[in-house]
């Protein structure tokens, strides 16, 4: 029987950059780094993001965009701060929505290896309701 969600994984191409963008986006906690010690095949890194493990392993080879994504949940008062720190961070915004009648939000955007990540204002619940509209 399925427990819970155990962690989340990305293939990176550098692990030093993606840590670095997960810590000022999302204000991860990293906590593990194998560095030298290869306990799996890779060079990998484990964070904490909103009570959830999410890792990231190296591997050098050019990865394909695709829409699979992750999507954070973040308030409506949050959406500036994060559009800024996607430009900060010189990363592709690759579509913005706000709906006008609910206030509702998503932000897509593609890290340094075309993963794509959304930031949503929107709680499951809210997004049931209005396709039952």
């Amino acid at each position: 029987m399925i427990e819970g969600l155990s962690h989340i994984t990305f293939t990176v191409r550098n692990t030093d950059k993606t840590a670095e963008l997960f810590k000022r986006m999302f204000n991860a906690k990293e906590v593990y780094y194998n560095g030298e010690k290869k306990h799996s095949l890779f060079e990998e890194r484990f964070f904490i993001i909103g009570g959830q493990c999410m890792t990231i392993i190296q591997d050098r080879n050019t990865i394909n965009r695709t829409y699979h994504h992750i999507a954070f949940k973040i308030s409506n008062s949050d959406v500036e701060s994060y559009l800024e720190k996607i430009e900060d961070l010189n990363l592709e915004l690759k579509q913005y929505i706000e709906r006008i009648v609910d206030k509702k939000h998503s932000i897509y955007f593609y890290d340094y290896d075309n993963n794509l990540f959304e930031l949503h204002t929107e709680t499951l619940e809210e997004k049931l309701a209005s396709y039952r509209v």
